[in-house]
C-alpha cells in the first residue's frame, strides 16, 4: 500500500505563487508516475500534470503550461507543484496520485492523496 500526504495549500492573492508537496510512503517502489490533478467547487477532477518517477521528465495540461512546474525528489518520495501567477479560478483542491504511467486520466493512478486546498484571492 502507498500513502500519498499533499501539504502546502492555504490562501494567497492573485498573482501570487505556492509550492505544493506530495509526500509518499509506503511500498515507494510500486509506481511508475506520480500527477497532480485539482477540483474546484462544482467542477470534475482536472488534470494539471504529471512526473515519471525515474526519468523525471514531465507533462502539463496545455492551460498550465508556464504557469506550473512539476519536480520530484527521489530521496525523499516527495514531489512537488510550484505555481506562479496564480489566479482566482486556480482555486480548488489539489490532489497528488501515484500510478503506473503519467496520463492524464484520473481513472489510471492507484493511489491518491487526501487534497489541499488552495484558494486565491481577488
Amino acid at each position: 500500500q502507498v500513502q500519498l500526504v499533499e501539504s502546502g495549500g492555504g490562501l494567497v492573492q492573485a498573482g501570487g505563487s505556492l509550492r505544493l508537496s506530495c509526500a509518499a510512503s509506503g511500498r515507494t517502489f510500486s509506481w511508475y508516475a506520480m500527477g497532480w490533478f485539482r477540483q474546484a467547487p462544482g467542477k470534475e477532477r482536472e488534470f494539471v500534470g504529471a512526473i515519471s518517477w525515474k526519468s523525471g521528465f514531465t507533462y502539463y495540461q496545455d492551460s498550465v503550461k508556464g504557469k506550473v512546474t512539476i519536480s520530484r525528489d527521489k530521496a525523499k518520495n516527495t514531489m512537488y507543484l510550484q505555481m506562479n501567477s496564480l489566479k482566482v479560478e486556480d482555486t480548488a483542491v489539489y490532489y497528488c496520485a501515484a500510478g503506473d504511467s503519467p496520463t492524464p486520466a484520473p481513472s489510471l493512478y492507484k493511489y491518491w492523496g487526501q487534497g489541499t486546498q488552495v484558494t486565491v484571492s481577488s
